[in-house]
């Protein structure tokens, strides 16, 4: 799911949100910096930005501090798996989640953990992530384009998962509604959130959501 990556349509029709595409697997392998490291990883088509790392989650990688080392990490949406790749690789002792809904893509996040050696990734469909898991921190390039009612019950189902005194990470095209992304969750989400605008690169904004440390009066 990235802020690009659904809406478009690929080869035999298939959209980056669909299930099981349709179209050709088509595995190949392709070279990526993740972590400050090349590597030779696997892609396929039907799934986003396949065989390249994405303009958006070039800028969010770059931008965002460093993740929690242990605990529960999340890539919303992780495409053939790079912000998953790089939280895994970064946090080895963390327990990382990338969820999609492309059976494909999370095939491909599969193949790339286990060249990459990762033991700490959980590729899985939304369901599949036990109800009791709260997490560290969020990373996502999320899905702007299937609409505004699907996009805010995905963050109203996931933000709230926030363990408190801890942040998720979102980037997002400024064309594509980064802004008003940004007042509507500000408005949405309960008083122990806060939204920031962290950084501006490219076109793209990242916004901070932090859940506030247990008795923090937000003012």
């Amino acid at each position: 799911m990235g802020s690009d990556k659904v809406g478009s349509v690929e080869q035999g029709g298939d959209h980056y949100f669909t299930a099981n595409p349709a179209s050709e697997s088509s595995l190949r392998p392709f070279d990526v910096l993740l972590a400050g490291r090349e590597y030779r990883l696997t892609t396929a088509s039907g799934v986003f930005s396949s065989g390249k790392l994405d303009d958006g989650t070039r800028v969010l990688l770059k931008h965002t501090p460093a993740a929690p080392t242990t605990g529960d990490l999340l890539d919303l949406g992780c495409g053939w798996g790079p912000i998953a790749l790089s939280l895994a690789l970064s946090s080895p002792d963390a327990r990382v989640w990338a969820v999609d809904v492309n059976d494909r893509a999370l095939d491909l996040v599969r193949r790339n953990a286990a060249t990459l050696g990762l033991d700490n990734v959980r590729a899985v469909r939304p369901e599949e992530v036990p109800a009791e898991v709260r997490f560290a921190t969020i990373w996502s390039n999320p899905p702007i384009r299937v609409g505004k009612q699907v996009l805010h019950e995905l963050m109203l189902s996931w933000l709230p998962r926030l363990q408190p005194d801890s942040s998720a990470w979102l980037v997002v095209q400024k064309n594509l509604g980064s802004d008003s992304l940004q007042r509507w969750l500000g408005e949405a989400l309960p008083a122990e959130f806060t939204v920031l605008r962290a950084e501006i690169s490219k076109g793209y904004r990242v916004l901070e959501v932090r859940r506030l440390a247990e008795g923090h009066d937000p003012g």
